[in-house]
């Protein structure tokens, strides 16, 4: 079992900055993959990005560019930059550690979210 914890949400005006951080109540290190998601208010929660073991990153065709996921297994702490805010990135981010299955997250174990909201 393992807790996931996030934290910096706020909120910030169109092309400003977010930094994600998710701390684990134990080891990162044995999960496939480390991921983040969001949901937007009445639309399904989405992956955002993902992070391996090895540390091969993958991005939501929306983000790239301008987010970017990282892992410390030192602190087993997961982080997400967001620059270039849009509005459209508003939503409740979660944090996940699961497993990555032919190039598809499956999260086992989930944080309860921070929310990011962007104004205009």
């Amino acid at each position: 079992q393992v807790q996931l914890v996030e934290s910096g949400g706020g909120l910030v005006q169109t092309g400003g900055s977010l930094r994600l951080s998710c701390a684990a109540s134990g080891s990162i290190f044995r999960f496939n993959a480390m991921g983040w998601y969001r949901q937007a208010p009445g639309k399904q929660r989405e992956l955002v990005a993902n992070i391996t073991s090895g540390g091969s990153t993958n991005y939501a065709d929306s983000v790239k560019g301008r987010f970017t996921i990282s892992r410390d297994n030192a602190k087993n702490t997961v982080y997400l930059q967001m620059n270039s805010l849009k509005p459209e990135d508003t939503g409740v981010y979660y944090c996940a550690a699961g497993r990555l299955t032919l190039a598809t997250m499956t999260g086992d174990y989930w944080g309860k979210g921070t929310q990011g909201t962007v104004t205009t």
